[in-house]
């Protein structure tokens, strides 16, 4: 299949005007075509399964940026901690823990983002409201974690045809990641990635406030 060069480009000039930054879903895809989108110039690409992650990260180049973005296992985080550049998936504070304690381990604090559930599936993880403002009250008043450096919040809409509700709940997203910026202040300057948006939804993710957005199939192509 390869990539779809076209898609790429009407994608970044899509983005280029709010500056947000395009992670380049490439789960389950070849390394091959990974290749072909960093010849292009692309730098930040995102993975679900961390045995994937591991083996595409010793054949790819070094200077590629890795973001996590499924659900990560408290007992795997050890295996991507010395070289992740983003985890997007924290979903619980046992996880959040695990990381922190990878971190010093390795004498490195490792980039995270707070998950946030706002969609109806319930097979989506993710902190709701109340555990993200606690997470983010331990980290910020608490000083908890050292080894982490919190830097925002992730979530995914429900898969659904009502725009309606997608601004909804990418507006819940975009309310609790201003809210902690605001409580936290200058503590909270490196809190500044919103994760929101996929391939299917990324254009009103960007008009809700989002600065990452997550696409794999406009790229790629479908997986089967």
């Amino acid at each position: 299949m390869g990539v779809n060069k076209e898609a790429y480009k009407s994608l970044l000039a899509a983005m280029q005007p709010s500056g947000a930054t395009l992670i380049a879903v490439s789960k389950t895809k070849p390394s091959e075509d990974i290749q072909e989108l960093y010849a292009l110039g692309q730098r930040d690409f995102g993975e679900n399964y961390v045995q994937e992650l591991i083996k595409k990260q010793a054949e790819l180049p070094t200077d590629i940026r890795w973001h996590f973005i499924g659900h990560l296992q408290t007992n795997k985080v050890k295996m991507i901690a010395p070289f992740v550049h983003l985890i997007h998936g924290v979903d619980s504070i046992k996880l959040l823990e695990a990381i922190d304690k990878e971190g010093r381990k390795i004498n490195k604090k490792i980039n995270c983002l707070l998950q946030v559930h706002v969609a109806r599936e319930e097979t989506k993880f993710g902190l709701d409201l109340a555990e993200a403002r606690q997470a983010a009250a331990m980290y910020f008043l608490e000083k908890k974690y050292p080894n982490v450096a919190l830097c925002g919040i992730m979530g995914m809409a429900s898969f659904s045809e009502d725009q309606e509700l997608l601004k909804k709940e990418f507006s819940d997203l975009k309310n609790i990641y201003d809210e902690i910026r605001s409580l936290y202040g200058p503590d909270a300057s490196a809190f500044n990635t919103l994760s929101m948006g996929m391939s299917g939804d990324y254009p009103l993710a960007l008009a809700s406030g989002s600065n990452m957005v997550r696409v794999g199939s406009l790229l790629f192509g479908h997986r089967s």
